[in-house]
């Protein structure tokens, strides 16, 4: 294996990393354990010393320190530099062997440089709920961009299957099915919507009496701070009831695909892709139900976050798979 496939698996590794310890960060409620960036309470690792403490304290009387709090948000950024600077060097190897494709890397590099915008915008912005979603969006997004540079370098991996060409319909259409689906989770999650059902199947009783569907979308600029929502409870509850709808949707859509795939694939490899994406999805749907049950347990709840980057990274491959078949060999 070449220098520049290791790195690309690392660094696909180290974004699943970010992802996880991104999703622990938030749902322990720590995405302002340190309230400045990059440093912490103007530090460059979080303050443990009485003196540096009351400096700290000083700096920013309105948000006392917790140590544990201000640690998983520091390991995740030093974990979000690291990916950047891996990105980069990614980015680089690639120019310099002046290989074909420039316009994935490139991508790649850019991506990066405003996922680290977007963080640094998260905490200066109090956790405004557009820019969380936004952050959790590009991240998903760059996780499954490099999945696809990781299958670029790997002719093995690439599906041979030209017939398969008339389900691209339907698997963009699956694709963005799961886009909006992460999306509304993301929203949930940014406005402290998760627990705001409890009751299976949908909700609460009369539940379709207190939808406020212009409230649950506004993006309430003008908070200094948004850490643990600024929303009405009825708003949370919309939102919660139409990502469970939407869950509805998405299985049906992801499972008829996934079927559709299965029966038509001439190769193995596309059949155990088909297989893969019925499978996350499975998954996540049990994930989901579980945080409904069990009240949002913390485990439970990283895990629901990071099978859906995978059902997403599943579904751009699937479709690139189904786009651009590799020419069959003479």
């Amino acid at each position: 294996m070449t220098l520049q496939k290791k790195l690309i698996t690392l660094t696909l590794v180290w974004t699943m990393l970010v992802i996880i310890l991104g999703a622990y960060t938030r749902l322990t409620d720590a995405g302002l354990g340190c309230p400045d960036w990059p440093g912490c309470y103007g530090f460059l690792k979080v303050p443990h010393k009485p003196e540096k403490m009351q400096i700290a304290a000083e700096r920013f009387p309105e948000r006392p320190l917790e140590h544990a709090k201000a640690w998983n948000e520091m390991i995740h950024r030093y974990l979000a530099g690291t990916l950047g600077l891996l990105i980069a060097a990614l980015a680089v190897i690639h120019w310099r062997r002046q290989q074909s494709g420039r316009l994935l890397p490139s991508a790649l590099l850019l991506i990066v440089i405003f996922q680290a915008t977007l963080g640094a915008w998260t905490v200066t912005m109090g956790l405004l709920p557009i820019v969380v979603l936004a952050h959790l969006m590009f991240g998903f997004t760059l996780f499954s961009l490099l999945a696809l540079y990781w299958l670029q370098q790997r002719p093995a991996w690439r599906s041979q299957d030209q017939r398969l060409k008339p389900l691209l319909p339907l698997a963009l259409l699956s694709l963005l099915v799961v886009t909006l689906q992460i999306a509304l989770g993301g929203w949930t999650a940014a406005n402290y919507a998760a627990l705001a059902c409890i009751d299976l199947p949908i909700c609460e009783a009369g539940w379709s009496n207190r939808l406020t569907f212009a409230e649950a979308f506004d993006l309430h600029l003008g908070h200094d701070d948004y850490e643990y929502g600024v929303m009405s409870q009825d708003a949370r509850a919309t939102i919660h009831v139409l990502h469970r709808l939407g869950a509805i949707v998405t299985t049906l859509v992801v499972a008829s695909f996934a079927w559709r795939l299965y029966r038509q694939a001439q190769e193995q490899l596309m059949r155990r892709l088909a297989l893969a994406l019925a499978a996350v999805l499975a998954l996540q749907l049990t994930l989901g139900l579980l945080n409904i049950v069990l009240h949002l347990p913390l485990l439970n709840a990283v895990a629901h976050n990071f099978v859906g980057a995978n059902l997403l990274m599943l579904s751009v491959v699937i479709c690139y798979q189904i786009a651009y078949p590799k020419p069959q060999e003479a």
